[in-house]
């Protein structure tokens, strides 16, 4: 009797859980196997990125940041969302307060922190979209083409990814009403609801 009630105690904390949690890692990061790890060189980095028909998207976070946990726990692995960014883009994680060495594409040597308040990032977890070729003479936060401050729902932080992939920002239409005609398309398709 015992065995079975303690079956069943793992069985539903097992259907209780996250359908998929990244694990944290040594900084209390939360990791995904498909993030890439580099030197850190943001202009190789987008160069990188580039060879492999991609764009660079850095996202900054800290340890114990619920905000993180949810873009982790709900949103990166949602297959849809995942797969869309896996394709399009190569995504480098930076702590917010790490001290692991970066070079910004001003060719100025920074640690993760330092990079942070030199470029003006404040919440986490923040994403940051560059180009896709490396300008001279700017720093990251100079360059960005977006940047996605905080954790929001599966549609818009897809459609910003989706937004940057189409080069949004060099057209007309600015994120908001990009995003407003998506959600009209997904309303029409009956998938509003997802």
């Amino acid at each position: 009797m015992l065995r079975s009630i303690l079956a069943a105690f793992v069985l539903l904390a097992a259907f209780s859980m996250p359908a998929s949690s990244a694990e944290l890692g040594d900084d209390g990061l939360h990791k995904e196997d498909w993030f890439s790890i580099t030197f850190r060189d943001i202009a190789e980095d987008i160069e990188t990125a580039a060879a492999e028909g991609k764009r660079l998207a850095i996202v900054f976070e800290q340890r114990g940041c619920i905000y993180c946990a949810k873009m982790h726990e709900e949103l990166l692995s949602d297959p849809e969302v995942r797969d869309f960014i896996k394709a399009n883009f190569i995504v480098v994680q930076y702590n917010m307060f790490g001290d692991e060495e970066v070079t910004d594409l001003d060719g100025e040597v920074l640690t993760e922190k330092t990079a942070v308040r030199k470029w003006g990032y404040v919440f986490t977890p923040t994403i940051v979209f560059l180009p896709e070729e490396p300008p001279q003479d700017r720093s990251v936060g100079e360059a960005a083409v977006a940047t996605m401050p905080g954790a929001f729902g599966k549609w818009t932080f897809l459609h910003m990814f989706q937004w940057v992939d189409d080069k949004g920002y060099e057209g007309e239409e600015h994120f908001q009403k990009y995003h407003a005609r998506k959600l009209d398309e997904l309303r029409t398709a009956g998938r509003l609801n997802e």
